[in-house]
């Protein structure tokens, strides 16, 4: 997926109708027991199904444009996991994601602060997102790639390496 913007004063009924469901949803999730039934339906509504067996989200969760975002397989996504999605957002199987983890596919235009700046992200199969790592937009985090607890991501995560800081740099390669 390729950058876009987008202007929420142009947002449709269709649109503004997907947001208010989205809010509804997000609250259910994050008042529901999880590992039942009702909270394991509320997910895969709120996702459209584009969650893979195996995954986990644990509430309280805030998710924004969820129908833009793709998780795999045996996923886990510990509690309080912000995810704004307008540019899209795809998570690879066997990733693990920390609490308090932020995924920001879209930013504010500099000059007119309304508009959206939209760039995927992509969290590539086994990566691991520390505790507090936000992951902001356009960047991919590689396969078998470590984000320290904290960092801030702003350009791509090499596969088979550890990063971390603020902005985030590289420590080690994963042996």
């Amino acid at each position: 997926m390729e950058a876009f913007v987008v202007d929420p004063r142009k947002t449709t009924p269709e649109e503004m109708e997907r947001g208010m469901r989205d809010m509804r949803l997000v609250f259910g999730i994050n008042h529901t027991m999880p590992y039942t039934d009702e909270y394991n339906r509320l997910v895969q509504e709120l996702f459209e199904g584009n969650i893979g067996p195996g995954s986990m989200v644990m509430p309280p969760l805030n998710c924004v444009c969820a129908n833009m975002v793709k998780i795999g397989k045996n996923v886990m996504i510990m509690n309080n996991c912000l995810m704004m999605s307008r540019g899209g957002i795809t998570i690879d199987d066997d990733v693990m994601i920390a609490a308090n983890a932020q995924l920001i596919s879209n930013n504010h235009d500099l000059h007119d602060h309304p508009l959206l700046l939209c760039k995927p992200v992509h969290i590539c199969r086994n990566a691991w997102i520390g505790a507090g790592a936000t992951i902001l937009p356009g960047v991919t985090v590689g396969e078998n790639a470590v984000v320290a607890a904290g960092a801030v991501v702003t350009k791509d995560v090499a596969p088979n390496t550890i990063v971390g800081g603020n902005p985030a740099r590289f420590i080690k390669n994963v042996e």
